[in-house]
């Protein structure tokens, strides 16, 4: 007779005991927790993240990682990885690769250091340096919104939890002051921008089926937004997130008072996977509602993770036809207040959200 195997247990870390064997307390965010949370070595996987919309049309990512991603059975091998999106339309992904002396990272604060190079902060203000290949680039990073988790932080996987992803957004906007070059033209730009911190002790694709994620501004407030679910192994388990800020200060954070849906359903031709034309963040607490949605208007980036393989990886993952991929869109991004089931604001800006998956199929959606 066949037989059935139960899904393990997925969730977030949200109850007293959790936050005492993490060591945190609730709502209040200290200095160390963006320092040093895993040992370098296998499986363990850790990156400090920032982005940016700038005022001359750009868009520049940075992030250093202790290990490729798509890698995390490896040793120590840190890396840094710049995007940029130029409005003349040339897009860049480089990577900095170093050696595992060059990698220093303090666990009392943000404070890593790959090559010359530094990612430093204290919850508020930033300073990051990078370089990879002919991109390099200096920002300045002042947040306008408190540090925010979602809980712990920690999503727990497993019968006893110890198999983790953990988020936080440190910073979920600020202002961004910024100078980048690609090889000897240089360019200074304001902005916004968003700094978060992961850190994980097995490979995503075990742990994740999809997610979607967004973040942005509206007038007043300011977001970051989730939905993520867990893999096949996991009973495909949801993880709503949701934070909205006004005026910086944080008024709704609550994920189990969240509805996500998406709405249509297109096919992107590069992936073959389906994309929707919108995807919707309906908060509702009590007489307050608040009904986040992004609609996709353009494809900025259909990547799939075959893309960035190569040599030996590359044939290992087209043998096993590794269906992972990640797609980013921009467009709309409209925020509606209801009290008491009237509307008393909108709001609405040009925002953009991704979309990352690990399986053939996109399972647990609306």
């Amino acid at each position: 007779m066949p037989t059935h195997t139960q899904p393990e247990q997925a969730r977030l870390a949200a109850n007293p005991e959790d936050y005492e064997r993490f060591k945190i307390v609730k709502h209040q965010i200290q200095p160390w927790e963006d320092g040093l949370r895993l040992d370098t070595a296998a499986p363990n996987i850790e990156w400090w993240y920032f982005d940016s919309i700038l005022d001359d049309g750009a868009k520049l990512a940075i992030i250093f990682c202790t290990k490729d991603a798509s890698r995390p059975h490896q040793p120590l091998e840190p890396l840094i990885e710049i995007d940029l999106d130029l409005p003349d339309g040339r897009k860049f992904m480089k990577f900095g690769r170093f050696k595992a002396a060059e990698f220093d990272a303090s666990k009392d604060s943000c404070n890593v250091r790959i090559g010359k190079h530094r990612f430093t902060g204290d919850l508020h203000k930033y300073t990051i340096t990078g370089a990879a290949e002919d991109l390099s680039a200096e920002v300045e990073l002042e947040g306008t919104s408190e540090p925010w988790r979602p809980e712990t932080g920690h999503m727990v996987f497993g019968q006893e939890g110890q198999t983790i992803f953990a988020w936080t957004p440190f910073v979920p906007m600020g202002n961004v002051k910024a100078t980048y070059r690609i090889g000897s033209e240089v360019h200074e730009a304001m902005g916004t921008g968003y700094h978060d911190h992961n850190w994980m002790n097995k490979e995503m694709a075990h742990l994740v089926d999809h997610w979607y994620w967004g973040r942005g501004q509206v007038g007043p407030y300011s977001f970051v937004t989730a939905y993520i679910t867990s893999a096949k192994h996991y009973g495909y388990v949801p993880f709503p997130i949701y934070m909205l800020a006004r005026d910086g200060k944080v008024i709704a954070d609550d994920g189990t008072k969240l509805v996500f849906s998406r709405s249509g359903n297109q096919v992107d031709e590069h992936t073959g996977k389906t994309i929707p034309d919108a995807i919707c963040f309906d908060y509702r607490d009590t007489d307050a509602r608040y009904v986040l949605t992004y609609s996709r208007q353009k494809t900025l980036v259909s990547q799939k993770f075959l893309d960035l393989t190569t040599g030996v990886q590359k044939l290992v993952a087209e043998l096993v036809r590794y269906p992972g991929g990640y797609l980013r869109f921009s467009g709309p991004v409209s925020l509606d207040c209801y009290q008491g089931g009237e509307l008393v604001e909108h709001a609405e800006a040009t925002g953009s959200f991704e979309e990352c998956y690990h399986a053939s199929e996109i399972h647990g959606d609306q």
